[in-house]
């Protein structure tokens, strides 16, 4: 039977369909319309940003590291360009097979890749890192033709500190290096973080670190067009980069390398100063170290040599080093007793060539004594004796206070970072310092010592020079510093270090009169005066020789029979022109023995050089040189081979 067909119905099914696919395909438009216009419309100001951003990329602009000069305008730190092969580990499946592959078409020296690893655990994967600098054209070409084996490895056009004098004044520029992670951190969380990016180098040390603000400069920014595999096509815009500023010491290179070469290979440091202003003219801390090596990132060999050396090349010693005065203390402590009123110049003491104090016997340095000694003597002829005896009248505090005025055991406020305080002894300090009861109880008999600048006394030679330099500038104390001007690089307009004293005069002016006519004593008839014969001008100074290690009390020092590194340290300070000093210093021979011998002789080169433009002949130099150099086993002391017992030290 043939079935018959509903076509009124099947049609009415049918418009339904169509009606329904209708709807559905306008719903389906309208949403593509909702969304475009969505699109379009509302997300228009943000995609045409994400489609910039996609097209083009933001890069930063490192500026040009500010230079160093010396005073003279002798450039000591300056920068220059040079291409690197860079290796970014993120973009690398396989590093050691990529290094391996990368050493046959370049020389990769076994130090290279130490450095290279050494970078890489400071470093994070993703951060572009040098394997080889300062490359030449021909290696640039070599490479260039193989790049496309090696993704994630290119050559890159840096800037590269450079410190032209090599050691010379290290510990005063200081160096640059990578940015490491703690140092990352802090600047995340201050105000330059902007000021940074793009930047991998900071200043580490000196006035490298103490001055990075003005001499890293401002960050500019280029707007670039990339392709779709992210290589910059042309630039669009760019802000450009504002070099850092222009930093002169005060320092004058040709005086510092002189200091430097007579102190030879002997450990040590020196600081010479300009009274008047506070100027540091020298700042010397023997040995050095290059700061070029730091600029690339050390490898472990030279970093270790370095780190581990028994001489500590890498110790500030005219900063951080801290030393017993000696008798360079003397003059203080006579100055102290005129102004407290526990001496007169004239009024005299007995030398019997020892002290007695209670069953100690504390020793003078020459046998028999010095006879009759007053103020002047004292100081000319550096008389133990009478400053003990003098140590026991004034008393610890009464030191400390007078001492304190001066800037012992006190931070100068010098211009770079990482001065220590020394220690300037007192009995609170001991009540601070010691747990135990017995131990914080000051004794009697340790204020011997310190009256010859000895005991518990520790200072750096910078607090040592800022106060001869105080008392050659009649009792007026300037604020030492090494930065003589920053330049603007855009204005070219220098704005000069303030000259600011650190306080009212600090002593009567009668009273310092009469210290420093003894002290140009010491250069003309006392323990210095051999070193000063013949001396186109009148200078003042003071001899010191000061115990590194403590002596049974009957026994004698003998340097001949004393290891090297435990010999007493020369010291000396000093001051030029006596009437009108232009320059003050103070130094420390490490283990070198009297003052007199082996430290004098190299102020006396000094004060020749600045004050008459006498520069020692490499002769000269070398026989100051020798004349430091360590006492042959047997040869026994001329001068002070008496010892002091533990009490005196």
């Amino acid at each position: 039977m043939t079935e018959l067909r509903n076509v009124q119905a099947d049609l009415s099914r049918f418009r339904a369909r169509v009606l329904v696919a209708s709807i559905a395909v306008v719903v389906c438009f309208s949403l593509v319309a909702a969304r475009l216009a969505y699109l379009q419309i509302v997300r228009h100001d943000d995609l045409l940003e994400q489609a910039e951003n996609n097209r083009t990329a933001i890069v930063p602009v490192v500026p040009n590291r500010g230079l160093i000069l010396d005073r003279n305008g002798i450039v000591l730190a300056s920068n220059y360009s040079a291409y690197t092969l860079e290796v970014t580990p993120s973009k690398i499946a396989n590093l050691e097979q990529t290094l391996d592959e990368l050493s046959q078409v370049m020389e990769i020296a076994t130090r290279d890749r130490r450095r290279f690893k050494k970078l890489l655990e400071e470093s994070k994967s993703f951060e572009s890192l040098p394997l080889l600098t300062r490359l030449s054209d021909e290696e640039v070409a070599k490479f260039a033709a193989q790049r496309f084996r090696f993704p994630g490895v290119d050559i890159k056009a840096r800037l590269f500190r450079n410190y032209p004098y090599g050691e010379l004044a290290s510990h005063v520029i200081g160096y640059i290096g990578r940015i490491n992670p703690a140092e990352k951190e802090t600047l995340d969380d201050s105000e330059d973080q902007a000021n940074y990016r793009g930047t991998e180098y900071i200043g580490k040390l000196g006035v490298e670190q103490s001055f990075e603000n003005q001499l890293h400069g401002i960050t500019g920014v280029e707007s670039v067009e990339t392709s779709a595999g992210g290589r910059a096509m042309r630039k669009l815009a760019s802000s450009p980069a504002t070099p850092g500023n222009t930093v002169r010491l005060s320092i004058d290179i040709k005086l510092q390398n002189l200091i430097e070469e007579l102190f030879g290979e002997r450990r040590g440091a020196l600081v010479a100063i300009d009274p008047k202003t506070g100027e540091i003219l020298a700042f010397v801390s023997k040995p050095t170290f290059d700061p070029n090596q730091f600029v690339e990132g050390i490898d472990s060999d030279n970093w270790k040599a370095l780190n581990e050396s028994p001489d500590k090349p890498l110790l500030n010693r005219a900063l951080r080093g801290t030393y017993p005065p000696g008798s360079t203390y003397k003059p203080f402590m006579a100055l102290a007793a005129l102004e407290t009123g526990a001496r007169t110049p004239e009024q005299s003491i007995s030398d019997p060539g020892f002290f007695m104090f209670g069953n100690h016997r504390f020793r003078d340095d020459k046998e028999g004594g010095h006879g009759m000694v007053n103020m002047y003597r004292s100081i000319v002829q550096s008389c133990d004796t009478y400053y003990y005896i003098l140590a026991n009248d004034l008393g610890v505090d009464t030191i400390h206070d007078q001492m304190q005025r001066f800037g012992f055991g006190e931070l100068t406020g010098i211009d770079i970072f990482g001065e220590v305080r020394g220690l300037l002894p007192s009995t609170a300090w001991k009540r601070k310092a010691y747990k135990r009861a017995d131990q914080q109880k000051w004794y009697a008999g340790e204020t011997i010592s310190l009256g010859i600048g000895q005991g518990y006394n520790n200072f750096t030679m910078l607090q040592l020079a800022s106060a001869t330099a105080t008392l050659a500038n009649d009792g007026v104390k300037m604020k030492p510093h090494l930065v003589k001007e920053v330049v603007d690089i855009l204005t070219h307009a220098p704005t000069a270090t303030t000259r600011e004293a650190m306080g009212e005069v600090i002593a009567k002016a009668e009273h310092i009169a009469i210290i420093k006519s003894a002290l140009v004593g010491v250069n003309i008839e006392g323990t210095s005066a051999s070193a000063f014969r013949g001396a186109g001008y009148t200078s003042g100074g003071k001899t010191g020789t000061a115990q590194v290690v403590q002596i049974k009390q009957n026994e004698k020092y003998s340097a001949s029979k004393t290891e090297e590194r435990f010999r007493d340290h020369a010291l000396f300070t000093a001051f030029a022109p006596a009437d009108d000093p232009k320059i003050a210093l103070a130094m420390v021979v490490e283990n070198a023995g009297f003052g007199s011998q082996n430290a004098a002789p190299i102020a006396r080169r000094i004060f020749d050089y600045w004050l008459l433009g006498q520069y020692p002949s490499m002769e000269d130099i070398e026989a100051v040189q020798k004349a430091q150099a360590p006492a042959p086993i047997g040869k026994p002391r001329t001068v002070a081979e008496v010892a002091w017992p533990p009490e005196a030290r």
